[in-house]
């Protein structure tokens, strides 16, 4: 046999039980004169013995606190506004702020107006479209991140 053949046999039968005795002779006798193959079917071995053990041990309490989570049954209030790594409010709108100034900033500079007059239209209309979409994605994913705050702020419950 050759040493794909091998290599398949013994992955094939390695879940499914006992592989016939004259196979297994025949493996033996292969992997006596090919140490290639001896050496990926001891690996191959190995990594099924260690998946067989619990490989990643359980945290404890995890699963009683991540199923309280889900059913909401968690008393520590909301998890988006007790994270301290979360960007705030403020945040977010210094941002715009700074996007919104860069933006219309943009055209004050030196050549601006000489390139838009050479350009006309087919200049000016992608740079309105571009940044009527960088202020509108800006927008829904402010509104998007932000949406509990801004119900309960509103009485949109």
């Amino acid at each position: 046999m050759r040493c794909d053949d091998i290599l398949d046999k013994v992955y094939g039968y390695s879940g499914e039980g006992e592989m016939p005795f004259m196979l297994q002779l025949r493996i033996r006798f292969h992997l006596f004169f090919c140490p290639q193959c001896a050496q990926e079917i001891e690996r191959f071995e190995l990594a099924r013995e260690s998946l067989k053990k619990d490989f990643f041990y359980a945290a404890p309490g995890l699963e009683e606190a991540v199923m309280a989570r889900i059913a909401g049954e968690a008393g520590e209030g909301d998890p988006v506004r007790d994270n301290p790594g979360g960007i705030s409010t403020r945040a977010w709108s210094l941002t715009g702020i700074l996007i919104f100034i860069s933006l219309a900033s943009s055209f004050l500079g030196l050549n601006f107006a000489e390139v838009a007059a050479a350009g006309g239209i087919s200049f000016l209309l992608p740079i309105g479209i571009t940044i009527g979409v960088v202020i509108t994605c800006y927008g829904a994913f402010f509104i998007g991140s932000h949406l509990k705050e801004f119900s309960e702020r509103f009485g949109l419950h």
